[in-house]
């Protein structure tokens, strides 16, 4: 691990390999942890960056107003790269995508795993599985948060958690309950949006596109991954991975990294 001073932060990361730049960009509920298992493949034939995002497990989070876009376009200036692919999960998908719309120049290829977009809003119908599956938990209690946040997200509507290996349960809910203390802190911060949001500017994306979705993940993900294939100028949409909800490149990482290597250039 190592950290480097971006836009007034410390942000952390870690670094393999060489060739073309690929950055991986962590869901909301994990941290760069969750990309272990894409580290190694890709290496073997790219540069690989993995931070963690301003706030979120090793990185630091000062009070003054950011951008998550901004921030990976700074790490990428520090480091002396000028274009990159970025890979994003879920939250690091919404970074990933606003960071290709506010920078196009600086974003080779998008790969986009249960990706949600700036200016989407939730539907009815997930509010309502949200209730179904989770209910009400005391959002200071991290620990319950956590498992709620792990069985809507991780598990999926569609399993049961004992269809679920533990030991991803385990190291989901572990991440999770770090991720929640640092939103904690985020929500006292100004942090930059960008504007407009994505939601309605996926015809900007001019670079190529790969939208992916667990079959077990939340209805609104699997749409949005239809959406987004369909809208970016060069989008494609893999077919959804089966038994697998929204950290799918945890639970399947050598289908994840099949089709990052087939894709990233």
């Amino acid at each position: 691990m190592t950290k480097i001073e971006i836009n007034g932060a410390a942000l952390a990361y870690d670094e393999a390999g060489s060739g073309s730049v690929v950055m991986l960009l962590h869901a909301g509920i994990a941290d760069r942890r969750m990309w272990r298992d894409q580290v190694p493949a890709l290496a073997a034939r790219h540069r690989v960056i993995v931070p963690d995002l301003r706030g979120y497990g090793e990185s630091e989070l000062p009070p003054e107003p950011f951008a998550h876009h901004d921030d990976v376009v700074g790490l990428l200036d520090a480091l002396g790269v000028e274009r990159a692919a970025l890979v994003g999960c879920s939250f690091g998908g919404r970074v990933a995508v606003d960071t290709s719309l506010a920078h196009p120049d600086r974003v080779s290829a998008l790969a986009l795993f249960g990706a949600p977009l700036s200016g989407h809003e939730w539907s009815e119908e997930t509010e309502q599985l949200w209730e179904d599956l989770v209910g009400e938990v005391d959002p200071e209690d991290f620990g319950a948060t956590a498992a709620g946040e792990v069985r809507f997200w991780v598990v999926g509507p569609s399993r049961e958690p004992a269809d679920v290996d533990p030991e991803l349960i385990r190291f989901a809910e572990e991440m999770d309950r770090r991720a929640l203390a640092a939103e904690q802190a985020l929500s006292a911060v100004e942090v930059g949006e960008l504007d407009p949001p994505a939601a309605d500017r996926l015809g900007e994306l001019r670079m190529p596109v790969l939208a992916a979705a667990g079959a077990d993940d939340i209805p609104d993900i699997r749409r949005l991954a239809d959406r987004i294939a369909a809208e970016a100028p060069h989008g494609v949409r893999l077919p959804d991975v089966p038994n697998a909800a929204h950290l799918f490149p945890l639970e399947h990482p050598t289908e994840v990294n099949t089709a990052l290597l087939a894709f990233l250039p």
